[in-house]
């Protein structure tokens, strides 16, 4: 038996047809897009105050900008076809550094100067020099004035004043030292404690650098 009947409504609208009954709101979609734009014209305008604020206090903090910090405040004129030339910015940042005042900043911690400190210093405490060549006063190396000292002895002081040390005669030994085999007065001095300066890691690196070469040419000659 048939359950619907030959005359069924056709016309008869339903609380749900099943699909949008009107178009998208525009005004909707206007309304979002322009807040969009109101807030991210908002948020520039925010951005670049607050630079302002800070750029003026440092300003305050550190001074008007002049010829040593210029770079710091982007015041400096730089080629348009350069503008971002990291040759030209190293270059521009050496000729402000020479022309900076003195004293400036050690930029490898002071080890080379140290290191030449050091050779000078063994110039003359391992080789011969002048002292005064018209009096032929002469500086000897230190190896060669503690085999003197061991084979003469030390000085004596003949006209010292009572109550001043004097520097102790042959046949004494002072606190430390010996006497050579035989007891024939003359003094041994003590070994000193140190022989000279203690290389610095950094020099002991460039000794290595500077004795390899010679090593492999050593090496080349004798296989």
């Amino acid at each position: 038996m048939p359950t619907h009947s030959p005359n069924d409504p056709v016309n008869v609208k339903t609380p749900q047809p099943g699909y949008e009954a009107s178009d998208v709101s525009a005004t909707g979609i206007a309304v979002f897009l322009a807040s969009l734009l109101a807030f991210i014209v908002v948020f520039f305008v925010f951005c670049f105050g607050m630079g302002k604020v800070i750029n003026n206090q440092l300003v305050k903090r550190d001074g008007p900008p002049n010829k040593w910090n210029n770079l710091q405040y982007g015041s400096h004129e730089v080629p348009k076809n350069m503008a971002s030339n990291p040759a030209m910015e190293q270059q521009q940042l050496q000729q402000m550094t020479q022309r900076f005042p003195t004293p400036r900043l050690e930029t490898d911690d002071g080890n080379q100067d140290l290191a030449d400190l050091h050779e000078r210093e063994a110039l003359l405490l391992d080789h011969y020099s002048w002292i005064d060549r018209g009096q032929g006063k002469i500086r000897i190396p230190v190896e060669r004035a503690m085999e003197l000292i061991a084979q003469h002895g030390l000085p004596v002081v003949t006209n010292a004043q009572p109550g001043q040390p004097t520097a102790p005669t042959y046949g004494e030994t002072p606190e430390g030292a010996s006497m050579e085999a035989g007891g024939n007065g003359i003094i041994l001095p003590p070994v000193p404690l140190t022989n000279g300066f203690a290389p610095t890691g950094y020099e002991q690196e460039l000794a290595i650098t500077r004795k390899a070469p010679e090593v492999a040419e050593a090496g080349d000659k004798h296989p």
